[in-house]
């Protein structure tokens, strides 16, 4: 591991998204320059870092224009193309603080030939992220229990699927998130016309279990190995989308978040992970626990980790990239998160309406963040808002009142 990359340097982000931008606002508020590289030039990541580079993520010349200025980049959104983080890593990294203008006029500078570009979370962990066969199998090597699942991949493996299957849900390999890309089946024929509908491409389908509720854990893993995690956040998804986040001490049982951290810590070091990683995993009526899937980057889950920890998991992602000590993050207030889509802006009678803000915020312990989207669509994350209070009811309550003045469904 080399010498920490100080404030002053410009760290880059793969992807102009929400996340993005929240990692632009922290890395920021610690001294650094930020770089977007997004082909929206309205992108909410874009609007706020000193460096927007407007290109595909497969341009080659947008690539070698981000790292002409970054001393290192990490990437906000899974499905980025791994062989373009391949290639970043492979170029070097831009000018030494100082080197070159702080302001937008200096996009067309030439860099200093330096060291390579550290690029983190690696192309090789994205990749396994992006596959869920990959992905189930790291799972399954690290020894963390999975739901059954059966990879299809051919109509031979279609027509080997066990009853015992049955029924399950069918998910794509690739690019499937916020419920995207899945398909409940019950039956043969339905998997079949599942399938089908899929274009035959190659999917996974993991044997429906009861379920009891889902929860995340947020680690934050070193290149010198260090790792420290979030408090384990209990979730609630709606429609295949997070809806709400709760965390506090007790909203699960003790020995179950630790065999959560445990499994998450274990997945993170087997793939000598760096960066932030959130794992996503179904506690059973049973009383047991199931890995789901991971993301390589912050999650929706740890937002409440903005105003109710001393250290977010964005100042967490800044510090894993820019190799600063890492330390365990304290929460100080019992929190609550609620996930703020397009339909909030969407009267029923078709028109846009402004959520009733003002009032939201005359709460105790509301905290609005909004990602600068001009345009509301259903199923669309526009925000969130979070609530911190000195007790679980407290936050509880404040969440309820806050969820009925927005027309948000009661939790």
């Amino acid at each position: 591991m080399g010498a920490p990359i100080l404030a002053g340097a410009t760290l880059g982000v793969m992807g102009g998204g929400q996340l993005g931008r929240m990692f632009a606002h922290a890395a920021q508020s610690m001294g650094y320059f930020t770089a977007v590289l997004d082909p929206d030039a309205d992108s909410p990541a874009g609007r706020v870092s000193h460096y927007h580079i407007d290109d595909s993520y497969e341009n080659e010349s947008g690539l070698a224009r981000l790292a002409a200025h970054c001393a290192a980049v990490t990437t906000e959104f899974e499905n980025v193309p791994a062989a373009s983080l391949r290639a970043l890593a492979a170029m070097r990294s831009g000018p030494a603080p100082g080197a070159t203008s702080g302001s937008a006029a200096g996009l067309g500078a030439a860099a200093v030939p330096s060291d390579l570009l550290a690029v983190h979370p690696s192309a090789s962990v994205v990749a396994v992220a992006q596959d869920r066969v990959q992905e189930k199998a790291h799972f399954v090597a690290c020894g963390v229990p999975c739901a059954p699942y059966a990879v299809i991949e051919s109509a031979a493996q279609l027509e080997a699927v066990g009853a015992d299957l049955l029924p399950g849900i069918l998910k794509t390999a690739r690019l499937g998130y916020d419920g995207k890309g899945q398909v409940r089946v019950a039956t043969r024929a339905e998997l079949a016309s599942a399938w089908a509908a899929l274009k035959q491409q190659p999917c996974v389908l993991e044997k429906m279990l009861a379920l009891d509720f889902e929860c995340s854990v947020i680690v934050a893993r070193g290149a010198d190995g260090s790792m420290v995690h979030l408090p384990v956040q209990r979730n609630l998804h709606r429609d295949g989308i997070l809806a709400v986040t709760e965390v506090f001490e007790g909203n699960m049982p003790p020995a179950l978040a630790n065999t959560a951290i445990a499994a998450t810590k274990k997945i993170a070091n087997d793939l000598s992970y760096v960066g932030v990683l959130c794992v996503e995993f179904f506690v059973l009526q049973s009383g047991g626990l199931v890995v789901n899937e991971m993301a390589p980057r912050p999650h929706n889950s740890g937002h409440y980790s903005l105003n109710a920890c001393d250290v977010s998991q964005f100042e967490l992602q800044v510090r894993t990239l820019a190799g600063l000590p890492l330390t365990p993050p304290r929460q100080h207030s019992s929190a609550i998160m609620l996930n703020l889509l397009g339909e909030l802006w969407l009267a029923a009678d078709g028109h846009s309406q402004e959520p009733p803000w003002a009032q939201v915020l005359a709460l105790p312990g509301t905290h609005l963040h909004l990602y600068g989207k001009t345009q509301a669509r259903v199923g669309r994350k526009m925000g969130h808002l979070n609530v911190t209070a000195a007790t679980p009811a407290q936050a509880r309550a404040v969440a309820l009142q806050a969820a009925k003045l927005l027309g948000f469904a009661p939790f």
